[in-house]
């Protein structure tokens, strides 16, 4: 199967290139905001959100007043991002020094390192690593006073829910209410898997936002040029089907099926052993605890490191081994379960391959992640999902199968995070003067005049969409189900209002016609005819010159992306993933049956009859639920 996205970069290493003070462009985007109390960096992985930390740390350390530094990261492997880094020899004014006793990452120290926090806030030591655990735990032994004058740096920041039961967000909130912390938070996605915001928007309103997306960071490296995102369907136990898709050849990550998911046979051992043996024979294991596999066919021997396995002790020697890597030839693969995803760096891996769905984006942009970085020995790479072909006759498999489409759906939603920047401007009948190079001028476009919306555009649209794209209701309406206008004029503002719920009516309007415009640009194929521009929806060639907001309307954003997957995946699967998302109540508001009634009068005239509930066509069915919602209305007022 093909690809369902590739993307190609201009290759301008200027997202690798740094100024007088030692720092790539994404660290002094950051840098300049370096005197907010609260900030929030989301940057793609390898973009160096570590070292921009460290510059943003000492800034405050030295010019601001703050006295402490705490660094808190998901698990422990992340901590050595953060160790000593001579920062001077590239013309920066301090170094980051971390004493060993304070790196609880990397100390060998027995001690409680609840304890050895607390001693820290107590000493003259500037800079504390510590994991998010150490720092929940500890946070419940001591006053929220005993932070202030203090900067908290989160990384992985996704990992905190506006959930009550979260305890990292809990311990955030009291913070930001209680003390004079700082806060520095850093991801290179900030979604989650649940439908629970990272912060509540009261909160999040607090934060200046950085952004520094996939495509400007892919765009700026010297040697890697491409990324594939593709979906491979298999039948029976995926340790079948492996061999078709994992080539020895590419420096690759394998994470295998969750044990918890349909994929997994629940025997995580026996699978690695089973990957092996179709690889080839085992010839030795190191010291180090790398698996040297003789491969089958041309006995070449490959270097393969287990993360799966449950011995800590030879969990923690390959772990270290991993860590020391500076050279292309010192691992081939890694096979893992929950690990090297979030911060693992291995520049050279080519292949991320993942069997089993991930139904959470942040877990699809952290593996994708794995296979970004730039390094010499690739032009490209290439993120796969291997997932269960599932029975189109088989009721039982209807989740698995929305499963699958929440994992697609993430990929598409990658595709809008890696597509390239546009400027939307207005385009007027007098207007003579050609667009600028990433400029795109529309007929009956308003500029958005207020600064909140502007604001939300620069730094959160990708984060706006992917919260409309994993909206139920939106979910339901993107296999063309709901008319366009309804989606544009009522799905889109109603989420936005929830996001965003200090915006005005107006505010929200010209939000709206924005993501609706950067949609339908981004999910078209974009072709150049001379020095015409065009854009290729439902089959038609618009002159992107004409382009306009009644026609905008008239369009579904978001349904060119499912159009692509209806490419790749048979109609018996489609049919069972609309069943599988399909609501067993009729879901509706007056805005919504508003626009639906002409269209009902217009069906009727033309058929001759109502539309039928139990139509194949997506459109005649949600007129006839319409219908029946608008009966159940009257019925209520009669009845009063």
């Amino acid at each position: 199967m093909p690809n369902l996205v590739e993307v190609n970069y201009e290759q301008t290493g200027q997202s690798k290139s740094t100024n007088e003070f030692g720092m790539r462009e994404m660290q002094e985007k950051a840098f300049e905001q370096r005197d907010a109390q609260y900030l929030l960096l989301k940057a793609p992985p390898a973009s160096g959100k570590s070292r921009a930390l460290m510059f943003i740390a000492l800034d405050k350390l030295v010019n601001q007043g703050i006295e402490k530094v705490i660094v808190a990261v998901p698990e422990r492997s992340i901590g050595g991002s953060f160790s000593n880094t001579d920062l001077k020899q590239f013309g920066f004014f301090a170094n980051w020094d971390v004493k060993d006793k304070y790196n609880l990452c990397t100390t060998v120290d027995s001690k409680s390192k609840v304890q050895a926090f607390k001693e820290f806030l107590d000493s003259g030591e500037k800079i504390l690593i510590c994991t998010h655990a150490t720092l929940r735990f500890a946070f419940d032994q001591l006053n929220e006073s005993k932070f202030n004058d203090t900067l908290l740096a989160i990384d992985e920041f996704h990992h905190v829910s506006a959930d009550g039961e979260n305890r990292l967000g809990e311990v955030l909130r009291n913070l930001m209410e209680k003390s004079s912390v700082h806060i520095v938070a850093m991801t290179g996605s900030y979604f989650r898997g649940d439908s629970v915001p990272v912060l509540l928007p009261e909160d999040e309103v607090k934060f200046r936002k950085v952004t520094y997306d996939y495509y400007e960071q892919l765009n700026g490296y010297e040697y890697l040029k491409s990324l594939g995102i593709g979906y491979h369907f298999y039948q029976g136990r995926y340790t079948t089907a492996i061999d078709e898709i994992l080539d020895t050849d590419k420096k690759t990550i394998l994470h295998i099926a969750n044990v918890n998911s349909g994929e997994s046979t629940k025997d995580k051992h026996k699978e690695v052993d089973t990957i092996l043996d179709i690889i080839g024979t085992i010839e030795d294991v190191t010291d180090d605890g790398v698996i040297i596999v003789k491969r089958k066919g041309d006995g070449k021997l490959l270097k393969v490191a287990d993360l799966v396995n449950d011995n800590q002790k030879e969990r923690d020697k390959i772990i270290t081994y991993l860590r020391n890597m500076d050279s292309v030839d010192d691992m081939d693969l890694i096979i893992a379960l929950g690990m090297a995803k979030e911060g693992f760096d291995w520049p050279y891996c080519e292949h991320a391959l993942t069997v089993g769905y991930r139904g959470s984006l942040t877990e699809v942009i952290q593996i994708i992640g794995r296979a970004t970085r730039d390094s010499e020995n690739k032009t490209t790479a290439q993120f796969t999902n291997l997932i269960a072909q599932p029975d189109a006759h088989n009721d039982e498999v209807k989740l698995s199968v929305n499963n699958m489409l929440k994992a697609i759906t993430s990929s598409l939603l990658m595709e809008q995070v890696l597509a390239p920047s546009f400027k939307f401007k207005p385009r007027f009948d007098n207007d003579k003067t050609p667009p600028k190079k990433g400029e795109l001028k529309i007929r009956g476009f308003k500029k958005p005049i207020s600064k909140k919306v502007n604001d939300i555009i620069e730094s959160d649209l990708n984060d706006l969409k992917a919260t409309i794209l994993q909206d139920p209701q939106m979910l339901k309406a993107m296999p063309g189900n709901i008319e366009p206008e309804v989606i544009n004029e009522v799905l889109i503002p109603k989420i936005i209002k929830v996001k965003y719920p200090d915006l005005s009516e107006k505010e929200v309007k010209e939000l709206s016609q924005y993501v609706v415009i950067d949609s339908v640009v981004r999910n078209a194929t974009i072709e150049i005819n001379g020095d015409k521009k065009f854009i290729r929806m439902a089959d038609k060639f618009i002159n992107l010159d004409d382009l306009n907001i009644d026609l905008i309307n008239s369009i579904n954003p978001f349904q060119q992306a499912f159009e692509i997957l209806s490419k790749q995946v048979t109609s018996g699967v489609l049919k069972l993933i609309q069943k599988a998302i399909e609501a067993t109540r009729i879901t509706m508001d007056f805005e919504e049956a508003s626009i639906l009634w002409p269209k009902i009068q217009a069906f009727i005239k033309e058929h001759g009859k109502e539309p039928d509930l139990n139509s194949t066509d997506g459109k005649e069915k949600r007129m006839a639920e319409c219908i029946i919602y608008l009966k159940e209305e009257k019925r209520k007022r009669i009845n009063g």
